[in-house]
């Protein structure tokens, strides 16, 4: 994609938003996010959107139904050549200053398939509601990233004994149009940085990163809340505290230290860090409300993931969970990665039915049957996944 063709593509995804409406446009609206047409918008100040469980069925996520997930207004104009990522912080020997062209030429360059799935995916499931983007089960996905490991550029840099965390900073302006407010600055203690899954990407399924992907440089760190692959790349620190940047404090990407009923205030103290997503799988096919003849044995297929462990074992119910059958599991592609599971039900009567997915993991932890414990901002909604099916 040239140059003229990346502005030009921005600015309609600019000016069909109208960011002269309110913070928050009508969920499922009919605006559609220029590049990714068949992705179901819930907010375009910023752009927010999410794709179907069954459009998420191929191994590699396309890049045309790779939710999208924004904090702030990406920037206008990219220019590939001139850009740039600073390394520096309390906690490195010494600041480098890297353009893409340097990132290519000084490092290997690898190409993985990692997973990032929002925070509040599956948010809109909480009761009492919670605010925030309503997400559904879409706000995941697994592409192949092309770029460079992040470990490697950190060494370059050299990485001080008392490192503690890395925080980024991006290219995208604050709602406010303030020049000096960062929307979004989050980061991973170091050992994440510093993981085989962790990535500065400037690539994405064969192509470019999509403009609202974080063309033309982003972080990927497999597993965590996507709020920590920072897009739009121009900076990243090493600190030697825990980051402490916009949307690292307060209840932004945290969870009550204990378990609290419905409804009730916490206090940010009384908050903790979200790090590694829980357990989690996905039916991507059939799409639900499928209409099945009960002779037939029903293909059920879908995805299924861990943070940073392995999924062991997924397990399919069509009676409501009184009973379960496991299906073939398959290997990651590589760590930081999904795994496809696949299997066959057969019903025994006509009727409505569900078809419901458990994932667990490789620490005998399994995906609950409803909604896990309520939180103030709607995060790590992990619940068994199911579809309905009419069998006749």
């Amino acid at each position: 994609m040239s140059e003229l063709t990346r502005r030009e593509f921005v600015r309609q995804a600019l000016l069909v938003a109208g960011f002269a409406a309110g913070p928050q446009s009508t969920y499922g609206a009919t605006v559609t996010l220029p590049g990714k047409p068949k992705l179901r918008v819930l907010n375009d100040r910023p752009w927010n959107a999410e794709a179907l469980p069954h459009q998420l069925d191929p191994e590699v996520t396309p890049t045309e139904v790779f939710f999208v997930r924004n904090n702030g207004i990406p920037p206008l104009r990219v220019n590939v050549n001139d850009w740039r990522l600073r390394i520096d912080g309390e906690s490195v020997q010494r600041e480098i200053d890297l353009s893409i062209r340097d990132l290519k030429r000084r490092y290997d360059q690898v190409s993985l398939q990692l997973l990032i799935e929002c925070g509040g995916n599956g948010r809109a499931e909480f009761n009492p509601p919670v605010p925030g983007n309503q997400w559904t089960l879409g706000a995941v996905g697994c592409p192949m990233f092309h770029g460079v490991r992040l470990r490697d550029v950190l060494e370059d840099a050299g990485v001080k004994q008392d490192a503690v965390y890395i925080g980024f900073r991006g290219a995208d302006t604050h709602l406010s149009g303030v020049s000096d407010l960062l929307p979004i600055s989050r980061g991973v203690p170091i050992a994440k940085a510093l993981a085989d899954d962790a990535m500065i990407a400037w690539g994405m399924n064969g192509n470019d990163l999509h403009p609202m992907n974080g063309h033309p440089l982003r972080l990927v760190i497999a597993g965590w809340p996507g709020s920590v692959s920072g897009k739009w790349l121009t900076g990243i620190s090493v600190r030697n505290q825990v980051h402490d940047g916009p949307k690292m404090g307060g209840k932004s990407y945290r969870v009550p230290r204990q378990p609290i009923a419905p409804g009730t205030t916490v206090a940010d103290d009384d908050m903790k860090i979200i790090e590694a997503m829980p357990v989690k799988s996905l039916i991507t096919y059939p799409e639900t409300g499928l209409r099945h003849r009960k002779e037939n044995e029903l293909q059920v297929r879908g995805h299924a993931w861990a943070g940073d462990r392995l999924v062991k074992r997924v397990q399919l119910s069509i009676d409501f969970g009184q009973r379960w059958q496991d299906v073939t599991l398959e290997a990651p592609r590589n760590s930081g990665a999904w795994q496809r599971f696949s299997g066959t039900v057969n019903f025994a009567q006509s009727g409505y039915h569900e078809v419901w997915a458990k994932a667990i993991d490789e620490k005998g932890v399994g995906q609950p049957m409803v909604l896990p414990g309520w939180n103030p901002k709607g995060y790590l909604n992990n619940a068994c996944h199911r579809i309905a099916t009419h069998v006749v």
